[in-house]
């Protein structure tokens, strides 16, 4: 299963299954320079090659302008994600996509959509329903595709998630994450993922949907993160956004949406929703 679009630079993009010894190395390597893991944080060669054979996904974007080959040299971006069961009195297996890396140069250029896409593409053909993964509530932009591009949802908040981190992008912050949930085959993900709006009622999730509390991300977050003179102020956000988030789902309610104000501040939209039923639910 492959897919090839052009980006909004003109770029040709090919994703695909990542092949071989080389590829995957080329995806270690791009953790490193995405995220300047040091050796403790990156993912190795090895977990890659055993995602793939325990029924995982390591997918690949390539940039095969003007005729490129798609070889490891040539890789822009991929996303990996483990085959997981979650816990009750049915069980429920999903995918938990662990990382997603695109090569700074390539940004802002619908890459990573189109590889959380192809991930969903390759996944319900393989019988999944749901696919999780975590991500930063401080960061804006990751949050408006995985809400309101993608159409997840998320109820759960954890503290530190990871523990220390060496990643730049962590701002020397508790790595605090959202737990993600993508119903793929869901009315509300069609929808999203079709064009219409976000906020639409769903016949199959809705009570119906209302937003009934918001909790917002200054603009200026990335700068405090990443100054140590206005780090502190990063950390009064994610403290104080950590109470609410968690005091919100305590309640029942869940992250719904996700918009941008016209100063840029991030804005979450929760709400009450309704989990899908899986074809394993059903009598």
């Amino acid at each position: 299963m492959s897919t090839i679009f052009v980006t909004p630079q003109a770029r040709t993009v090919l994703i695909r299954t990542c092949k071989g010894f080389e590829e995957l190395d080329a995806c270690v390597q791009l953790q490193i320079d995405v995220w300047g893991y040091s050796d403790g944080d990156v993912i190795p060669r090895r977990v890659f090659t055993v995602t793939q054979k325990i029924g995982g996904q390591v997918l690949g974007a390539f940039d095969v302008s003007d005729g490129a080959a798609d070889t490891s040299e040539s890789l822009v971006g991929f996303a990996m994600a483990l085959p997981a069961v979650r816990p009750g009195p049915v069980l429920q297996p999903y995918l938990h996509s662990h990382m997603l890396a695109v090569r700074p140069e390539f940004r802002n250029a619908g890459i990573g959509r189109r590889l959380k896409l192809a991930q969903r593409d390759d996944a319900i053909a393989r019988g999944f329903q749901l696919m999780e993964w975590t991500f930063d509530p401080l960061e804006i932009k990751n949050s408006f595709l995985n809400i309101h591009r993608l159409g997840a949802v998320v109820r759960r908040y954890t503290s530190n998630f990871y523990g220390v981190s060496s990643s730049r992008l962590q701002g020397g912050l508790p790595t605090d994450r959202l737990h993600a949930e993508w119903w793929m085959q869901s009315e509300r993900v069609r929808a999203i993922l079709s064009g219409a709006s976000a906020a639409k009622p769903d016949v199959e999730q809705t009570n119906p949907t209302t937003i009934q509390e918001t909790i917002t991300v200054p603009y200026e977050i990335g700068i405090w993160k990443s100054s140590l003179e206005y780090q502190p102020r990063a950390r009064v956000v994610q403290t104080e956004n950590r109470k609410r988030f968690e005091e919100a789902f305590a309640r029942g309610l869940a992250v719904m949406d996700f918009s941008t104000d016209a100063k840029g501040n991030g804005i979450f939209e929760l709400g009450q929703w309704q989990e899908p039923v899986s074809p394993n639910q059903r009598d």
